[in-house]
């Protein structure tokens, strides 16, 4: 992958949506913050914080806010747990009691369950205030944090109860990324991967850079966040609100949505959608793409993710029917014609979503054979 300086992508949402944002990826870019606080005239900040990158970024941030202005920081636990109706209306109430105003300017510091959470608080306190998204992990860099979507888990699915509200800006600080387990910054990764199968092979180059790791070199680093995050932002920028092509991003979630409710979010998201895309991949061969199931094996084979929940397909069918791109009775999923060419069909046959899951299982054995 050819190395630059990457500074800044600027995210442009469709007419009428919001206004342009910069998404800031390099070390140090948190030190932004003081700045659009005092370009959005804030009256105070209310920082949103999983509660264990608080702990260990909480003070570079703290140091970053405006000197003297009001600051009052939320932790929630870490984890999927923390994304529910129930937290949004504490948190909300939090902020009320508290006595911000229209002017307070929400910030979200965690991982995507921490942006899609406190996105979801700014759009609904007072019916929506200024958001700032600082994302700490890989996958939040890249995927949750562009595109506006935010919103949480109901009991019958994952994330159906939410709103786009699109942020201020966003602050990929790759210094972050440094604290974060090997294993966790894989699962990120896998949305880098998902990105280089839509729209830029280039990408796939990183399975094989030994420098794409937690302590690799900070160029490496930002230049992968930056190329991954422009291929969401092109997708979002050309379907603001989902509508088209943006569901292209959903390629491998489906599956992975019900594998994650199927084990009640033990099977961590990385994992989950790394499955989603060698099902996907398997799906798409079957309909005569070629090239698509390698890459998605390589990925596996990279990630070494936790072994797949024990449901049987009948078991996931409920919550595959659920899924958001579903219309009129009829589901959709997200395949590809070939590598870099995505394709939205809503005419795949039960034979055809059992021969796939049957060629997963055969690749995950294979894998397991191979790992011992």
């Amino acid at each position: 992958m050819a190395r630059r300086a990457p500074r800044r992508l600027t995210v442009r949402p469709g007419a009428g949506a919001a206004a342009p944002y910069d998404l800031i990826v390099r070390p140090g870019a948190l030190e932004a913050l003081a700045g659009i606080a005092a370009d959005v005239a804030a009256s105070g900040v209310a920082v949103i914080a999983d509660a264990r990158v608080a702990e260990l970024h909480g003070d570079r941030l703290r140091r970053a806010l405006p000197d003297g202005g009001r600051v009052e920081f939320y932790l929630v636990p870490p984890g999927e747990a923390s994304k529910t109706p129930e937290t949004v209306v504490d948190l909300t109430r939090r902020l009320v009691r508290a006595g911000f105003d229209r002017r307070a300017l929400v910030v979200a510091f965690g991982g995507g369950v921490v942006g899609d959470l406190a996105g979801f608080v700014a759009a609904s306190f007072l019916r929506g205030v200024p958001f700032v998204n600082a994302p700490t992990s890989h996958l939040a860099m890249v995927d949750a944090s562009i595109g506006g979507k935010t919103g949480v888990n109901l009991p019958e699915g994952k994330n159906l109860m939410g709103a786009f509200w699109q942020p201020h800006a966003v602050l990929a600080d790759v210094d972050t990324l440094r604290t974060l387990p090997r294993r966790i910054f894989r699962q990120g990764a896998v949305e880098t991967i998902k990105h280089g199968l839509l729209a830029d092979a280039s990408l796939l180059d990183l399975l094989d850079e030994p420098g794409f790791a937690p302590e690799g070199p900070a160029d490496v680093l930002a230049e992968a966040v930056l190329r991954s995050a422009a291929v969401k932002a092109r997708i979002v920028e050309a379907d603001t609100l989902e509508r088209g092509v943006r569901a292209h991003l959903n390629l491998g979630h489906t599956l992975a949505h019900a594998l994650e409710k199927a084990s009640d979010h033990g099977l961590a998201h990385g994992d989950a959608v790394a499955y989603g895309l060698l099902f996907a991949a398997h799906l798409s061969e079957a309909r005569g793409a070629r090239g698509v199931v390698d890459p998605a094996r390589r990925l596996l084979t990279w990630l070494e993710p936790n072994p797949l929940p024990p449901a049987d397909l009948d078991e996931l069918d409920p919550y595959l029917a659920r899924d958001k791109k579903a219309e009129h009775g009829r589901r959709r999923w997200v395949l590809l014609e070939a590598p870099q060419r995505p394709q939205l069909v809503d005419d795949v046959a039960a034979a055809e979503l059992r021969d796939a899951w049957t060629a997963l299982h055969r690749d995950v054995a294979a894998l397991a054979k191979e790992t011992r």
